[in-house]
């Protein structure tokens, strides 16, 4: 399916626009040289995911997670929750091996990450950012960099599936239409999804949303939430959680505090504990950007 605008059709003997492999621009982030470094393909169902006993600090004397333990099943959709620096982003760092555990392991379907070749665990994975990086260029190349040997087709079904066709249609060369320099001619909400849309190019079988921090319109955030509700089913999906909404939708809802898990289950069940989840929740109507101002 061509991805031109059809507003804009070729004229006779226009060459068609190349398609060619994505390059990582100059300057961009490592995180997206290593969580996008293969083409996605259908990988089955999601994966296992198995903390034991975990023990990490990026100083000796300052310990970031302590005997941190997590069985995440297959298919299961799981929010981290907890103030800045519990540990939430600290546990999905070493998940993709950015760093190693001084003690305990990480499994992946019963497989320890370290007797897992590099590239072989990243395969699994596709990583949403808390802040979407775009390269200077098409918004075709942008979801593509997840996938370079992606079709047209797969590109708009990852687009749709995104909830990202609608506005890209009204830009004025379609998927064709150039970006900006880290996608400033886009909105948050608009570089979001087309972040989700690559991570649903990759298809992966574990997927890491690390909902962003900055305010996003209520039909902004509506959009991200369907786009998200379209990928996760039959993923296995950790969320680093910053707003209510993503919380409250989660199976199973963990709390981080100072490296350890002190609360775990529904959210009915958490407000029933009244304890640090209950206060959390109590602060979505005494902060002007809810749990922003807590959890950030």
């Amino acid at each position: 399916m061509d991805l031109a605008p059809e507003s804009s059709p070729r004229e006779a003997g226009e060459r068609e626009p190349r398609e060619e492999k994505p390059r990582r621009p100059e300057g961009e982030p490592s995180f997206l040289e290593e969580s996008f470094d293969s083409p996605g393909t259908p990988r089955g169902a999601g994966a296992a995911v198995t903390f034991e006993d975990v023990t990490f600090g990026y100083a000796p004397d300052r310990l970031a997670l302590k005997r941190f333990t997590l069985d995440v099943a297959p298919g299961e959709v799981v929010a981290l929750v907890g103030h800045s620096g519990g540990g939430k982003t600290t546990a999905v760092s070493l998940l993709l091996r950015f760093y190693n555990p001084a003690s305990g392991r990480i499994l992946i379907d019963g497989v320890p990450l370290e007797d897992m070749p590099l590239d072989t665990l990243r395969r699994q994975i596709a990583v949403v950012p808390q802040e979407t990086f775009l390269f200077s260029g098409t918004v075709r190349d942008n979801i593509a960099y997840a996938c370079p040997e992606a079709t047209d087709q797969d590109l708009l079904k990852a687009a749709r599936a995104a909830m990202a066709h609608e506005f890209i249609a009204q830009l004025p060369s379609g998927y064709l239409s150039q970006v900006g320099e880290r996608g400033v001619k886009l909105s948050g909400g608009q570089r979001q999804r087309i972040a989700i849309a690559r991570a649903f190019l990759r298809n992966p079988r574990i997927l890491i949303f690390d909902e962003a921090t900055s305010h996003l319109d209520s039909e902004s955030e509506r959009l991200v939430q369907q786009a998200l509700a379209k990928i996760t089913p039959g993923r296995t999906v950790l969320v680093i959680a910053h707003r209510f909404s993503s919380i409250a939708r989660a199976g199973r809802i963990v709390v981080i505090e100072d490296g350890e898990i002190v609360e775990a289950g529904s959210h009915e069940e958490l407000l029933a504990l009244n304890g640090v989840y209950h206060r959390l929740h109590a602060l979505q109507w005494d902060a002007p950007h809810g749990l922003d101002e807590e959890l950030t």
